[in-house]
């Protein structure tokens, strides 16, 4: 009856000793996960603001030529 007892004692042990390292490793594997997540993140937030800043420059630069547009137009005596 003691052996018995002895036996699922180290089993036991055996068995706490592979979760603990088990949960190790998913914790691990979780924090490399949350860095990959976050570095995505980044990646679209700045991939977002310089498409923002592009759709701006073109704004911008669509305005400068219709103006000198207008300019040479009006300039010719057209307008």
């Amino acid at each position: 009856m003691m052996n018995d007892l002895d036996a699922k004692i180290i089993e036991m042990h055996r068995d706490i000793k592979w979760i603990c390292r088990t949960l190790g490793e998913m914790k691990e594997t979780d924090v490399d996960f949350e860095d990959r997540i976050r570095k995505l993140e980044g990646w679209q937030a700045e991939k977002a603001g310089v498409d923002k800043r592009t759709g701006g420059i073109v704004a911008g630069l669509s305005g400068v030529v219709g103006a000198l547009a207008a300019l040479v137009v009006q300039w010719l005596g057209m307008g």
